[in-house]
């Protein structure tokens, strides 16, 4: 379902125009607004124009082709434009400022005045500020997001990566445009596996395990129990007796759990802060324990429940899917059901009017039946459940070294971007200042931008060459660019200024870039409407490479005041562009390299 109507996707600060040039077209073709907003286009190729309206639509009622259309429609548009003197009042101004109409094959084709374009744009980039490309669409309206959700007593892992990246920045998208957003990591604390954690404890653990245990060591008794029990197969029945035990409230049992997951939080916790990701409640599976009874209660009420083969279930055969299981036989709940208690507390919490689930494409079923299942349920909201699935992270030739085994650790991977970062400025910039702050910046975002380019449903290939790649389309060259933005504005030395002569940002290399800069807004609503990051990350690779072909062949420091007056801002607003780009990503934008 999607969030906004298709006109959104080309909202953007040029809007100026936009709603000037939909009143012209209204007049002329009788059309509604909203429809012709909806069909305007931005042409391939800036030679071509602005602006574009396609005549398909008309054809049906004319009963020409589209590209007649095209010509006659274009020719009245610019006899009207040209007759009407600057004082009519049929004429606003925006319609003044059209340049030129001509038909381009079967579209009609507009072209602006450039100076009020460049005014437009870079006087709304200076003014706003870090708040440009934010928008009030989601004031009073809340977003929760889950994502990340490992699970206790184990590492995190790279396979972990993606739901923690991508969750970030939609949260980071949804924020830009005013909705408050509840980031929640639904962690993995509760269920069968815990029962034989403790087992393995009792069994094999060390007495110092409150005190000097980490998650290595947990993990090495879940991995030992399994070992065992392929020996013993009375294991697994002693660890289904103690989960049932925790589930029961028995005290060993929660003391137990409860240390366990104390371990993993404060490990976790160091991820989290080396990828500068914040949420607002660690809430697991286990927090809705007591919920379940009651939410297995409603969905008997609503004749939904059935017993099959011992166990209780939602039948789902009707909708096309498998049965949605609640209870085991042995009584125990699974995850569905705690999904379910969640997503009614979080309703009945947060009154959330959307909530979105970050978790990989293998679940897609399981989701699937969840919405089914609160659709049956009788809850209109439903429909505001949205599972945004992604690929898999995989290492070119299948491979990455690592301290640790075959299980590619999220802080290995992390700190060896750092590593390889710090050898690079001791090589190339060895008397940069904050040298580790940056390494840490530039490192980090490298891995982040490498995991959010990539669509994300498709699986990422990671290659520590080109992620960290200062020229190929990669972090490390947006935050150079940026850096090196900021080192242009430190050497002009002087306050930057809008009181600029915008006429003479005339040039094809500069118009193509502040045209860029200006559709920045739309980019965040596009990301939120498709959750696709990805979308600003390839943004921000074309403002870096406007930027770049501007910057080779034109001077900004070229000794004529009032021509640097007008650069430096172009030069400001898009370094101010690219380190919002790189905020809503979760990445920052070191200013020095």
């Amino acid at each position: 379902m999607s969030l906004y109507s298709r006109r959104f996707e080309i909202l953007n600060i040029m809007d100026y125009f936009i709603q000037n040039i939909v009143s012209l077209l209204k007049e002329k073709t009788h059309l509604p607004g909203e429809e012709i907003e909806r069909l305007i286009e931005i042409p391939p190729d800036f030679k071509m124009g602005d602006y574009a309206f396609p005549c398909y639509i008309l054809s049906k009622t004319l009963k020409k082709a589209p590209n007649i259309i095209a010509t006659e429609l274009s020719r009245t548009l610019q006899t009207f434009i040209n007759e009407n003197t600057p004082e009519s009042p049929f004429l606003k101004r925006g319609l003044r400022e059209i340049t030129e109409v001509k038909a381009v094959g079967p579209y009609v084709n507009f072209s602006v005045d450039k100076a009020t374009l460049s005014e437009i744009a870079l006087k709304t980039i200076y003014e706003e500020h870090d708040e440009y490309g934010n928008k009030n669409i989601g004031k009073g309206k809340t977003v929760v997001i889950d994502f990340s959700s490992p699970n206790i007593a184990k590492h995190l892992a790279v396979h972990h990566l993606r739901s923690a990246l991508i969750g970030n920045a939609i949260r980071h998208i949804y924020k830009a445009l005013g909705y408050t957003c509840v980031g929640i990591n639904h962690l993995g604390d509760w269920g069968t596996q815990f029962g034989q954690l403790i087992v393995a404890y009792k069994k094999w653990g060390n007495e110092n395990a409150h005190t000097s245990y980490t998650v290595t060591d947990l993990n090495n008794l879940y991995v030992k129990f399994h070992q065992e029990a392929e020996k013993n197969p009375g294991l697994e029945d002693e660890a289904r007796a103690w989960f049932k035990k925790l589930e029961s409230g028995d005290s060993e049992a929660k003391e137990l759990w409860q240390h366990f997951k104390d371990i993993s939080l404060k490990e976790f916790q160091k991820i989290y802060d080396l990828l500068g990701i914040h949420f607002d409640a660690f809430i697991g599976e286990s927090f809705y324990n007591t919920m379940v009874e009651d939410t297995i209660t409603r969905i008997k009420e609503k004749g939904l429940a059935r017993v099959s083969e011992q166990a209780l279930i939602v039948d789902l055969e009707p909708h096309n899917m498998p049965p949605c299981l609640l209870r085991k036989k042995d009584d125990t709940t699974l995850y569905a059901t705690r999904d379910i208690a969640a997503a009614e507390y979080r309703k009945n919490t947060y009154n959330f009017d959307r909530m979105i689930y970050v978790v990989g494409s293998e679940q897609k079923l399981h989701f699937q039946q969840l919405f089914k299942v609160l659709e049956l349920m009788g809850y209109e909201w439903a429909n505001r459940c949205v599972h945004v699935d992604f690929g898999l992270m995989k290492f070119k030739d299948g491979k990455m070294s690592t301290r640790r085994g075959k299980v590619v650790l999220l802080e290995d991977l992390l700190t060896g971007a750092v590593e390889r970062i710090r050898k690079i400025i001791e090589e190339k910039n060895p008397s940069l200042e904050n040298k580790e702050s940056v390494a840490r910046d530039v490192g980090i975002g490298a891995v982040i931008f490498a995991d959010l380019c990539t669509k994300r449903n498709k699986d990422v290939i990671f290659d520590w060459d080109e992620v960290l790649n200062f020229e190929g389309e990669t972090g490390p060259y947006i935050q150079y660019t940026h850096a090196r933005l900021c080192s242009i504005l430190r050497k002009y030395g002087r306050p930057v200024t809008a009181d600029i002569r915008f006429e003479l940002l005339k040039e094809d290399e500069a118009i193509i870039l502040i045209k860029n800069l200006g559709q920045f807004p739309s980019v965040i609503l596009k990301a939120a409407e498709f959750y696709e990051p990805s979308l600003i990350c390839n943004y921000l690779i074309d403002v870096c490479g406007h930027l770049n072909r501007f910057y080779n062949i034109h001077r900004v420091l070229s000794g004529d005041e009032e021509l640097e007056k007008a650069r430096i801002l172009l030069v400001d607003a898009t370094r101010q562009v690219v380190k919002n780009g790189l905020y809503v990503l979760g990445m920052q934008a070191p200013e020095r390299m």
